[in-house]
Formats: C-alpha cells, sequence, structure tokens
C-alpha cells in the first residue's frame, strides 16, 4: 500500500508539471494541491493499517472501514479548506490532480513483475 501512496505522489508531480506547462503557476499549485488531497489521508490510512498489521492477531476488516471513512471524511475537508483558502485556485488543474492521484494505481496493472 505504501507503493501505491509514493506512486501517487510522483503522479501528483507530474500533473503539478503538466498543469504549470498550459496553465501556469496558478495551475500548478492547484493540481499539485488537488493531488496531495488524495495522497496524505491514502498515506495516513496506509500507515494505520500498516501498524494494526504488526500487532497480535493482524489488522480486523472493522479497522479497514473506519479508516476507510476517516479518509474520505479528510479528503472532503482538505478539498474544502483548499477551496477555501486557496485565492488563485483552478479548479479544472485541481480536478486533474485529484483525479490522476486518485487513480494512479492503474499504472501498477501493467507493471512487469
Amino acid at each position: 500500500m505504501l507503493r501505491i501512496v509514493s506512486l501517487q505522489l510522483i503522479a501528483t508531480v507530474v500533473a503539478g508539471l503538466i498543469a504549470a506547462l498550459l496553465g501556469g503557476w496558478p495551475a500548478m499549485f492547484s493540481a499539485v494541491l488537488g493531488g496531495l488531497c488524495c495522497v496524505v489521508p491514502n498515506g495516513i490510512m496506509a500507515v494505520r493499517l500498516f501498524a494494526a498489521s504488526t500487532k497480535a492477531g493482524g489488522a480486523n476488516p472493522f479497522t479497514f472501514f473506519i479508516w476507510e471513512f476517516i479518509k474520505i471524511g479528510m479528503t472532503l475537508a482538505l478539498l474544502g479548506v483548499t477551496a477555501w483558502l486557496y485565492r488563485d485556485l483552478n479548479w479544472l488543474a485541481l480536478m486533474g490532480g485529484f483525479i490522476v492521484a486518485l487513480k494512479s494505481y492503474i499504472f501498477l496493472l501493467f507493471r512487469q513483475r
């Protein structure tokens, strides 16, 4: 799961660079912030699930579902805070960065072992 989070972070940086080429600095920051709204909650959930799996008895499904709800709430809160605080927000770049980070795990499907 940590590998997926690192891939999401890389995809966020790439989306930011592409947004910078297409729309300038505000678009780049918007794309990166959108990607981070996905990466940060996923990273926290991954660390918490990894910590729960090292305990005696391992992780249980209840832990996963609780952290999934927390992750969704954190994602929505981060998107709201970003929209509220960043005045030069480019909505297209924000959603683009968010979707690229969210769907970056598809690249792992095409990876050769």
